[in-house]
């Protein structure tokens, strides 16, 4: 009988996972619901584990408390991004306004505050590797002055350098880059960025905003593209 070329369906590579959380229920809980959906979960409970477990899983995305024994969430967040632009989505126990920016100020994707669905955790997952693995269809290459874009490979520079930027920032300033001069609100740009099934905080929004012009812009504080429209939101100006 003839052998068939086509290779199982199960050699197929799952997204890996890595879940660094000390509260072993919360581990659990989101352990179960991202392995229901198909990922490859590993699970760290002690921050000193962390970065090993990260070089060794060399996950596609990282669901991090912020809170952890031995080293907490945001100096791991910050190791991380010093040299990857993986996704994060951080957690945390905190109700406090302070810890969620600073959270998304060093490079979080996203953040949800305990206690938390564990349906939309696994929702927000699929939606950022979705974003993160996702290479524009059309409007490849755009040019703006030294600012140049480019969709197919997602990646920004200008007569500086290449910017390095967070699968986020990049979607936030490509998704704007190809609206020029038209104003959205926050809420529209988590809509259109973010992708949520579920609604997200718009001050995401904001946070991400700031970050990107520390990187596009010349002087931030007075920014050539990425401009605020005050009381509506944002634009960017060709």
């Amino acid at each position: 009988m003839p052998t068939s070329t086509e290779a199982p369906e199960s050699a197929v590579t799952a997204d890996r996972i890595l879940v660094i959380e000390d509260e072993t229920t919360v581990a659990e809980v989101v352990d179960r619901y991202l392995r229901r959906d198909g990922y490859d979960v590993s699970v760290v409970h002690h921050g000193a584990l962390a970065m090993e477990a990260y070089d060794r899983v060399q996950p596609d995305l990282v669901v991090l408390d912020l809170m952890l024994p031995g080293v907490d969430g945001i100096e791991i967040c910050r190791r991380i991004r010093s040299s990857a632009r993986t996704p994060i989505i951080m957690l945390t126990a905190r109700g406090d306004e302070v810890d969620k920016l600073v959270g998304l100020e060093i490079g979080a994707d996203d953040y949800m505050t305990k206690p938390f669905s564990p349906r939309e955790l696994a929702a927000r997952v699929k939606a950022v590797l979705r974003r993160a693995s996702a290479a524009p269809m059309d409007g490849d290459a755009l040019r703006f002055n030294s600012l140049r874009i480019n969709g197919r490979t997602r990646t920004a520079e200008d007569d500086r350098g290449a910017m390095t930027l967070t699968a986020r920032e990049f979607d936030l300033l490509f998704f704007l880059a190809r609206h020029p001069a038209q104003v959205f609100t926050r809420e529209q740009l988590l809509d259109n960025v973010w992708d949520f099934e579920f609604p997200g905080d718009a001050s995401t929004v904001t946070v991400h905003m700031r970050r990107l012009r520390s990187k596009i812009e010349a002087d931030p504080s007075r920014p050539r593209h990425l401009k605020t429209v005050w009381g509506v939101g944002y634009k960017f100006e060709p």
